[in-house]
């Protein structure tokens, strides 16, 4: 069987990164995470990633400009023959260059029921607009953000949140969605590994399999 090569790009604890990493365990999945990069050093993804023995790199976006950040991330995931990218928490907008190199390739969790509310903050948003339901998404990455063809949905009802403080709730309801993260992420690598999901040219989704 062979396990598609997988990169993970972070810039923090990543934990959706571990939750890929946990997953890629079982003989049957069809993707191996063979490198973690980060946009920080000194995160605790890296010392993970590490303890895994996973490949890890520094891409710092502080020391150059974004254009040479992103040549130094393709160059590694090129170096490392990477066949897919997925984006966990890795807290930088990706050009419309990178994205097109990888077309197809480059997959992202965002932390809403997207459409609806894009962007930081999604669970403050969610929060605001009184919604019902809220959860994930895991999409195929396009150069518009937080805006490509849906792969898989974590979906759950407005959890009991103890505190009336927003900033409290936030922090309440983000742990509450990153547990379907989790699990959500697993699922549609492997979907995207299996190639039971792919895009075409136009960035249209095809399903192949269900």
């Amino acid at each position: 069987m062979h396990k598609k090569r997988v990169a993970v790009l972070i810039s923090g604890r990543g934990s959706n990164m571990a939750a890929l990493v946990e997953a890629c365990k079982d003989p049957e999945y069809p993707a191996e995470i063979v490198l973690v990069i980060s946009s920080a050093a000194g995160v605790a993804g890296l010392d993970f990633a590490r303890e895994e023995v996973i490949k890890t790199a520094v891409t710092s976006y502080d020391a150059q400009t974004k254009e040479a950040a992103e040549r130094q991330i393709d160059k590694l995931l090129q170096e490392n023959n990477i066949e897919i990218v997925c984006l966990a928490g890795f807290m930088k907008i990706v050009s419309a260059d990178l994205v097109n190199k990888w077309r197809g390739k480059m997959i992202n969790i965002h932390p809403s029921l997207l459409p609806r509310h894009k962007g930081l903050r999604a669970q403050r948003q969610a929060l605001e607009a009184g919604d019902k339901q809220v959860g994930c998404t895991v999409h195929f990455v396009t150069p518009e953000m937080d805006d490509g063809p849906i792969i898989a949905q974590g979906i759950m009802d407005m959890p009991v949140l103890a505190s009336d403080v927003l900033v409290l709730q936030e922090y309440e309801l983000s742990e509450h969605i990153l547990v379907l993260e989790h699990d959500c992420y697993s699922a549609a690598l492997a979907r995207v590994a299996s190639e039971d999901v792919k895009i075409d040219s136009n960035f249209d989704i095809q399903i192949i399999s269900m």
